[in-house]
């Protein structure tokens, strides 16, 4: 079985970074919300960010690439700021769902620059075209959360 290019193995773990900072994220916004929908929104999106970060690990190892670990300092400054905003803020429900959208577009994005990769196996392409997918379903759903007043 062929190993991943340097590069495509260094996007990888970077979005496997991404996804462990999503689970962190979306259990740190659970916590800062009592809107039950938001707070069951919330719970959903970290358990799906964590089964995504299992599938991709899995996939990386698959291709003899080594795991990187643990979450990244924007993710961690990220979840800070999302702390912040809810202390500080009148509406800190509408203000988390903002950051969690804001979040899932850059996620889009980052999905979109791997998947652009030429030698990414077939099956790591499914999987990120599955990851991507769910994530751009779940920001199309999420209208119906952003009503929140």
């Amino acid at each position: 079985m062929a190993a991943y290019t340097e590069e495509v193995g260094k996007k990888l773990n970077a979005l496997l970074e991404k996804n462990y900072d999503g689970e962190k994220g979306y259990h740190k916004a659970a916590e800062n919300t009592d809107h039950v929908g938001l707070k069951t929104y919330f719970g959903r999106k970290a358990q799906e960010r964590k089964s995504f970060g299992h599938d991709l690990k899995s996939e990386i190892r698959t291709f003899g690439e080594d795991v990187d670990k643990g979450g990244s300092f924007t993710g961690a400054a990220h979840r800070t700021w999302m702390d912040v905003k809810a202390l500080f803020s009148a509406d800190d429900a509408e203000s988390m769902l903002e950051e969690a959208i804001r979040g899932e577009k850059a996620a889009v994005e980052e999905y979109n620059d791997v998947l652009q990769e030429t030698s990414l196996p077939s099956s790591t392409k499914s999987i990120l075209l599955s990851q991507k997918n769910q994530i751009e379903s779940d920001l199309s759903q999420v209208k119906s959360l952003e009503n929140l007043k």
